[in-house]
């Protein structure tokens, strides 16, 4: 008997290996036969874009076929330094390539309008990061310029694409509150509002849709800023927000916490996302005082950081890998998820223009 059960059990892992070795095959030749018709141009070769949008490129294979930059001295060492990629000051003559269907962009956000602009009007598809552009009027001016192009734009604000935050957004319904915390440290380099806390409003207007009311208050301290922020959704949905750079960088925090009538939702900087239901009460008085129930807190998403795989990666759970995704999608003629378009921005334009005006 013990001869019989031990022969079984080794024939039975004998099969479980073929399984794990041909499902393991089977992805590993998804990745590896995956190609893409499109080719495509980047603009700008900044610290961001080479820290947290090239490693994506890379990993999904895409044709770079040119890096554009100001700079003649820079695009010589591109073209001494990148294989099968041409380095270009001249971005007419990229965008007069017909091979050319998407164009990344990532320079400096004052020369960020322009080029959004001159993209589209060549029919480009067009990933652009924050911000597209400066003013409500120059955004009103791309999206009537983007009805007209056959390209699309797709905006580089990765939080509305993390999965946690989309997952979030499923548990959201009518009448509840939330309290949002985005606070770093300072920012003398650029303008806070456009540059930080688009990405904050943008996500809170993702999630629970346009404000209908808005009270906003400022704080300076130091030449940094904190705004505090009591705003009114549809459906009865109401919020208060703290945006600041009077922190730190090194203890920089994103959290969000969502009180609905079945229990509470508990986000933390695009790591974990947790769910405690609320406790009964009988007769208007909570059972947790009678006796002591069990909390139960359920994790909807978690990034764990000892399993190195794509999805425990920042990169994927801060959303850049599913931006860039969704816009390869879009220049493949993919069906897309757009949910950073420009003509969503202009909820989120409207109320950054409020905070300028405090």
């Amino acid at each position: 008997d013990i001869i019989a059960t031990f022969t079984s059990l080794f024939f039975t892992n004998k099969k479980m290996e073929k399984v794990i070795s041909k499902l393991k095959n089977i992805r590993k030749r998804k990745y590896l036969t995956q190609k893409y018709k499109s080719k495509f141009a980047f603009i700008g070769i900044g610290n961001h874009s080479i820290n947290n949008l090239y490693p994506i490129i890379d990993y999904f294979r895409l044709e770079l076929k040119y890096i554009v930059t100001k700079s003649k001295t820079n695009a010589d060492l591109i073209n001494d330094n990148y294989s099968h990629t041409i380095g270009t000051n001249e971005l007419d003559s990229v965008l007069k390539d017909s091979e050319i269907n998407g164009v990344f962009i990532c320079a400096n956000p004052k020369a960020h309008f322009q080029l959004v602009k001159k993209c589209l009007l060549a029919n480009k598809n067009v990933f652009i990061e924050k911000p597209p552009c400066l003013s409500i009027s120059e955004l009103l001016e791309l999206i009537a310029i983007e009805k007209k192009s056959e390209g699309n734009c797709i905006v580089g604000l990765q939080k509305l694409y993390s999965p946690l935050n989309i997952e979030l957004k499923k548990h959201i319904k009518k009448d509840c509150f939330y309290n949002y915390r985005y606070i770093c440290g300072s920012y003398p380099e650029g303008d806070p509002i456009m540059d930080l806390f688009i990405h904050p409003i943008s996500l809170i207007h993702f999630l629970f849709g346009s404000s209908e009311d808005i009270i906003i208050s400022k704080h300076t301290m130091a030449k940094n800023v904190t705004y505090f922020l009591q705003i009114t959704h549809k459906n009865n949905i109401k919020g208060s927000i703290e945006l600041s750079s009077s922190y730190s960088w090194f203890n920089a925090e994103e959290d969000l916490l969502l009180n609905t009538k079945d229990g509470i939702y508990k986000s933390h900087n695009s790591e974990e996302l947790s769910f405690t239901k609320k406790q009964a009460t009988i007769a208007n008085i909570p059972l947790e005082k009678i006796i002591k129930p069990k909390q139960e807190i359920k994790i909807l998403f978690h990034r764990n950081n000892n399993i190195p795989i794509i999805k425990n990666n920042q990169l994927y759970s801060n959303g850049y890998y599913t931006e860039i995704e969704e816009f390869v999608k879009i220049c493949e003629n993919q069906r897309a998820n757009n949910n950073s378009s420009l003509e969503s921005g202009l909820t989120t334009y409207e109320t950054l223009l409020k905070l300028n005006k405090k």
